[in-house]
């Protein structure tokens, strides 16, 4: 397994998304497809360890795309390039296995602390089905969700011996909504207008996530939380 294939329609879009992975040294190296034959060309050479995919690929589509990784490259975690309201091609491709979204103009932060959750991920011990997350969630047809790991999970991690000492405090679910925001590349602005929040009260709920994650920043966050399944 090796690095990360972007796929992307637009070339614009997708030259733009391999300079921000090659900064990413989790991701490398960095190959590019502009269509589904393409993508299916490079798994086949050399099975990546994560693709990340448009959600609005030209036809066959990204979910056909989805389904012929699955058949050369199994193992492969497949990140979706989409905005929240994409909700009839998030769903469909959710279905088939896809890891969650990004925002196309997603941050190296944010996709630094993608990539270390799914690498992080790729080699735990796991019991069933890849999909780790199967709930309703929190923002239409998003893919991410809510839902805390069950307890005696340390960061998400089965089998890990339960701890005396109190746990960490459960995000509120106007936390795990800012959480998800900030997984998907928006900024607090754009946070609020979606949540219908100040700019200040989204701050104030990022404050309080942090200290409840014990995060330094929204990359962390992010990584946190995947870790422990509070977003997909």
């Amino acid at each position: 397994m090796a690095g990360v294939v972007v796929c992307h329609g637009s070339a614009v879009i997708r030259e733009r998304l391999v300079v921000t992975s090659i900064g990413v040294p989790a991701l490398t190296p960095v190959r590019a497809a502009a269509s589904v034959d393409e993508l299916i060309t490079l798994a086949r050479r050399v099975p990546p360890t994560v693709v990340l995919l448009d959600a609005h690929l030209p036809a066959p589509g990204a979910t056909e795309a989805i389904r012929r990784l699955r058949a050369v490259s199994p193992s492969a975690a497949v990140v979706l390039l989409a905005n929240p309201d994409d909700s009839v091609a998030l769903d469909r491709a959710l279905q088939l296995g896809a890891r969650g979204f990004l925002a196309p103009d997603v941050g190296r932060a944010e996709l630094s602390a993608v990539a270390a959750h799914v690498l992080a991920s790729a080699v735990l011990p796991v019991q069933g089905p890849r999909a780790t997350v199967e709930v309703p969630t929190p923002m239409g047809g998003s893919g991410l969700d809510g839902t805390r790991p069950a307890s005696g999970t340390v960061d998400g991690h089965d089998g890990a011996p339960a701890s005396s000492e109190p746990g960490p405090a459960p995000l509120t679910k106007r936390e795990v909504e800012v959480l998800v925001g900030m997984s998907n590349g928006r900024s607090n602005a754009q946070i609020g207008a979606e949540l219908f929040l100040s700019e200040d009260t989204v701050k104030t709920h990022a404050r309080r996530l942090f200290r409840k994650l014990g995060a330094k920043d929204r990359a962390q966050a992010v990584a946190i939380g995947l870790r422990r399944g509070l977003i997909r």
